[in-house]
């Protein structure tokens, strides 16, 4: 037995050294670059590549199986002479016994100098089409005509075939580059410097892995730098691949960032499972600039509609600094201190056209939200938003008074204020004239292309909404958009002890938008929306009203000038301030008495139960046909115009004493009977902002009513004179002719 141990070894050595021998003549003796032809023909019958090879071809047989390209090249044959791929050194080598056991050992890969070039032209035909396939294929339909053999035996391979075993030492790839143009669209894509190195490559163990590159993009212009680390684990019998301790860092820059940088890191444990079609990232800490994130990600379903699961949290921020950084410039801002807290905590919900940010929480600044953000589709930019806050001041994040508006309105402010400084409170300057200056910009308002884009369903409520200083407790607001058709379907809140209640709609598809709203008040409070810094309002009150109106255009003096529709109002509990309406009818008693006033006013407002009546809206200018108002005392009725677009009103108002009233302040107004039911003749005109100030006794109907006071004095002289000495209808003729 050891005889033949011997021998059977003494066989295999010799065997050995054979194979050693005939791998050692055909590595000398057999030179694979006298074959380049045929390799050529190989690749251009097999895989329809046109294969340049320029360099040498070196290689080894044994124990290695090693290969070595230079200077090589590959194009589509059906664009030979523009080859998509090039390459300055590949160099690998395999040992050839473990093959027989299905096991690829390997030294170091190398890959120096490999460059594609990828491109398609203006057809969208690329240079790399067809690559892979046969240079003649058989037609379908002649494999069609020939009946399966039944018979024949299966070249599928079978699953319980044991994948090869991998060990190789290193891959290495250096000074590759990827770029990528479209002459179609015009898009081009470049990675540069890309380097690549691992440790060894063993199926179930880390393998170490370095990649880095630059990358540069031309719409919109980008450049970044990027480097990938981390510790690679797989097993195909599993299909699960891992990226532990991962790490992504770099920079980005361009258009997008006005000049600055976005330094950016990621970190996790990545896993992919094929078998169980997930993929997650857990542990993800990121970084951009000053904002911090923590989360985690989960994908499942890859194989069919991926789905996204996970959540999301963003440290404090202050993202108006960190918008700052990345070149985002802000709207100007009345509070420039807005947006210095940002904070964002949130479940993950998606799909590959969708994300959905659920149980939201979000802090800005002093306000705190909660509830959910979606875009239902990327592609339409589709929005949805349902919001609960506890309070925003939005004051803060509206722009400033323009400066250049109040200089546009300069020349109508400056008639408004010679009118107000000239009226007095007692009403003996003359009547002012109306102003002659539109009061309104013409400034575009709305976003036109954006709108008819807009793909929106938004449901806010807060719990405290500051807009013009004023605090409107309990706001709801619900609207939507889609195809240029915004509506607003409802909004509503409380102001003081009134409330509101509106909807309307805004369509921007014709060339010109329409704008329709229908509003309804319930005492609201007057003043605070009258007033101004430099004014304070002519009026107060409570004011109930419903409107219908609509208009169209894009300014503040187009919505005006188009203006139509009508409204009902009451105004109660009010004052009209700086106007004396009992003054000016003391005033105009006194006259008629031919007395002098000794007294000076009592007060210099003029307080009112109720104003009510009806508005009539046409092109910017209202008409109110039956207005009426109760102040103590007096009933007051009238009728006149309201022109928005110059912010002025032309009012002839009719005053009666209600019944026999106590005695004036001043003795030359005392009220007496004969006074009773006599209508005074007031007229007002001027500047919307004057109110009462700019009214004052009518002079010519003030002659009708001395008048008419004289025709009844005489007829009750008629009466005392004649009694029952005529005939009535003689004394009838009488008194209308002292009427006349």
């Amino acid at each position: 037995m050891k005889a033949l141990g011997k021998i059977l070894g003494l066989f295999f050595l010799g065997l050995l050294l054979i194979i050693v021998a005939l791998g050692f003549a055909l590595t000398h003796l057999f030179d694979p670059n006298d074959y380049k032809d045929e390799i050529r023909q190989i690749a251009r019958d097999k895989a329809n590549l046109e294969l340049t090879l320029n360099g040498d071809i070196g290689w080894s047989l044994f124990p290695w199986l090693g290969l070595e390209l230079t200077d090589a090249s590959l194009a589509s044959l059906s664009t030979p002479e523009q080859p998509f791929a090039d390459l300055r050194l590949l160099g690998l080598s395999v040992r050839v016994l473990p093959l027989l056991r299905k096991e690829v050992q390997m030294s170091d890969i190398r890959i120096d100098g490999l460059n594609l070039n990828l491109q398609r032209d203006e057809k969208g035909r690329s240079n790399w089409e067809n690559v892979g396939k046969p240079a003649s294929a058989a037609p379908a339909t002649a494999d069609a005509s020939i009946p399966p053999n039944n018979d024949a035996p299966s070249t599928t391979p079978t699953d319980s075939s044991e994948p090869l075993k991998l060990d190789i030492d290193s891959l290495i790839v250096n000074g590759a580059r990827i770029s990528y143009h479209d002459v179609q669209k015009g898009q081009q894509f470049s990675a540069e410097s890309i380097q690549l190195t691992t440790g060894a490559i063993r199926e179930g163990a880390g393998i170490p892995v370095k990649l880095s590159a630059f990358f540069g993009l031309n719409q919109p212009v980008l450049r970044a730098r990027s480097e990938l680390q981390g510790e690679l684990r797989f097993d195909r019998a599993l299909k699960r691949y891992q990226l532990e301790d991962a790490r992504l860092s770099g920079e980005v820059s361009g258009e997008p960032f006005d000049g600055q940088t976005l330094t950016y890191s990621a970190q996790g444990q990545l896993l992919v499972d094929l078998a169980a079609q997930v993929a997650e990232w857990n542990g993800l800490k990121l970084s951009a600039n000053q904002l911090r994130a923590l989360g985690e990600l989960k994908v499942r379903d890859l194989d069919k509609q991926p789905q996204l699961s996970g959540g999301l949290s963003i440290a404090p921020v202050n993202l108006r600094e960190f918008l700052a950084t990345i070149g985002q410039k802000l709207p100007p801002m009345s509070d420039a201190k807005a947006l210095n807290q940002f904070e964002l905590v949130t479940r993950l919900s998606g799909t590959a056209n969708s994300l959905t940010l659920e149980d939201l929480k979000l802090t800005l600044d002093d306000s705190h939200f909660s509830g959910q953000l979606a875009l239902a589709d990327f592609a339409k930019q589709a929005l949805r938003l349902q919001l609960k806050g506890d309070q925003l001041n939005l004051d803060r994040y509206l722009p400033a008074p323009d400066k250049n508006a109040k200089d546009t309105n300069a020349a109508r402010t400056a008639e408004v204020k010679a009118s107000v400084a000239s009226a007095g409170s007692s009403g003996s300057t003359p009547l002012p004239d109306a102003p002659t200056q539109h009061a309104w910009s013409s400034s575009e308002v709305l976003p036109i292309d954006t709108l008819r884009k807009l793909d929106m369903q938004l449901d806010l409520s807060l719990d405290q909404l500051t807009v013009q200083q004023q605090s409107i407790n309990a706001f709801s607001l619900k609207a939507q958009g889609k195809g240029g058709l915004l509506s607003l379907q409802d909004v509503r809140g409380t102001l003081g002890n009134g409330s509101f209640e509106g909807k309307g709609s805004l369509d921007v598809r014709p060339a010109v938008p329409l704008l329709n709203v229908q509003k309804t008040l319930k005492r609201i409070p007057l003043e605070p929306f009258l007033k101004k810094p430099e004014q304070p309002s002519p009026i107060k009150g409570l004011l109930d009203l419903s409107a219908n109106l609509s208009t169209s255009g894009n300014s503040q003096r187009a919505w005006v000038d188009g203006l139509n529709g009508s409204a009902n109002f009451q105004l109660n509990d009010g004052v009209l301030l700086d106007a004396n309406l009992e003054q000016q009818l003391c005033r105009g008693i006194a006259t008629l008495n031919r007395k002098a006033l000794t007294t000076d006013p009592r007060g210099k407002d003029t307080p009112f139960e109720t104003l009510q009546g009806s508005l009539k809206l046409i092109n910017g200018v209202a008409s109110n046909p039956d207005l009426k108002a109760r102040i103590p005392g007096l009933a007051v009725s009238g009728k006149g115009d309201l022109d928005l677009r110059i912010l002025s009103l032309d009012y002839r108002i009719g005053v009666s004493i209600l019944g026999d009233q106590r005695e004036m302040p001043d003795p030359a107004c005392q009220v007496n009977a004969r006074y009773v039911g006599i209508e005074w003749p007031v007229r007002c005109r001027g500047p919307l902002e004057m109110g009462g100030k700019a009214c004052r006794l009518d002079q010519e109907g003030l002659g009708k009513v001395a008048a008419k006071l004289a025709g009844n004095k005489l007829n009750d002289k008629i009466e005392e004179k004649l009694g029952d000495k005529v005939s009535p209808e003689l004394k009838d003729a009488l008194k209308g002719l002292f009427n006349r």
